[in-house]
């Protein structure tokens, strides 16, 4: 049996320490939506700038590139396990640029998930270019898909509509990048704003289901899916990165903090729209529940 690296007093959050590629074999649990982040592998020596300092590029040894053929070989390994850790309607979000994008679609193609949209990302506050050869880099690419052809998924578009104005939301997705605030517990090189992964999560799942990070860095997805009121499994080898992990679980179970949280994720008209959403999703569940007890 596993042990987890921490589990919360809630058992809502759990972090597994280790190679994903060793670990996601050893357990049979099925999850209701994955969201990954791999290696985007840009660790390419180059420069960028970052609070007005120019600084390397360089996120670490698990994020440099062998060659194409390794990239390849790379998402076909991982998601070939993560396939198995998918219940039949699940969903996979996964997040990347051209450096790795290309090779996850092909590969999802290939094991035969069914691509449902590709969210382009744009970064309301990206670094500038300071070579002035180039646009702008401020997007990033996040791949939708199921794991079946003829599965039917879940998806809130209802809601979706209700924050983009009571029009249908596009793929195109305007948001911050990380902000200070979210920094409060130590800093990931590559984390994910609570903003992109609050949108995807409430897109796809429901109240209490299992999310799954098999390169959870500093838990962005595991934050998230517990403020809103899912449960979370993430795995990663690097424990200076589980340790801000645990650090930011512990964090939002102080409940001022939690709400505060949840006024500052961009993305909703108003401060108090998320747990306004949040409340009629319980008391929704709980009509139901009375519904069926007989």
């Amino acid at each position: 049996m596993l042990k987890p690296y921490f589990k919360s007093a809630d058992n809502n959050f759990y972090l597994l320490h280790g190679d994903t590629f060793d670990l996601l074999s050893k357990f049979d649990f099925k999850f209701d939506m994955i969201f990954a982040d791999p290696p985007y592998f840009l660790s390419n020596g180059g420069l960028t700038v970052e609070n007005g300092k120019v600084v390397s590029v360089n996120k670490g040894n698990w994020d440099k590139s062998f060659g194409f053929e390794y990239i390849n070989e790379f998402n076909r390994k991982w998601l070939s396990l993560i396939r198995n850790k998918m219940k039949e309607d699940a969903t996979i979000w996964i997040s990347g640029t051209m450096h790795n994008i290309f090779s996850v679609g092909q590969i999802l193609a290939e094991l035969d998930f069914k691509i449902l949209n590709v969210i382009t990302w744009e970064k309301t506050n990206p670094p500038p270019n300071f070579s002035c050869r180039y646009f702008t880099y401020s997007t990033e690419q996040i791949i939708w898909a199921r794991k079946n052809e003829k599965t039917p998924h879940y998806f809130n578009y209802e809601l979706m509509k209700v924050l983009n104005a009571d029009k249908q939301m596009k793929d195109v997705w305007k948001l911050p990048a990380i902000q200070s605030w979210e920094k409060s517990c130590g800093k990931h090189p590559t984390q994910k704003p609570l903003s992109v992964l609050t949108r995807l999560i409430l897109a796809s799942t429901k109240p209490n289901a299992w999310i799954l990070d098999p390169f959870t860095g500093s838990s962005t997805t595991g934050i998230s899916a517990n403020l809103l009121n899912r449960r979370f499994l993430g795995i990663d080898k690097e424990l200076e990165f589980l340790k801000i992990s645990k650090n930011r679980k512990l964090e939002i179970e102080n409940q001022p903090i939690a709400e505060n949280y949840k006024e500052k994720i961009a993305g909703f008209i108003t401060k108090k729209q998320l747990s306004t959403f949040l409340q009629n999703e319980i008391d929704n569940s709980e009509t139901a529940n009375k519904k069926y007890c007989y």
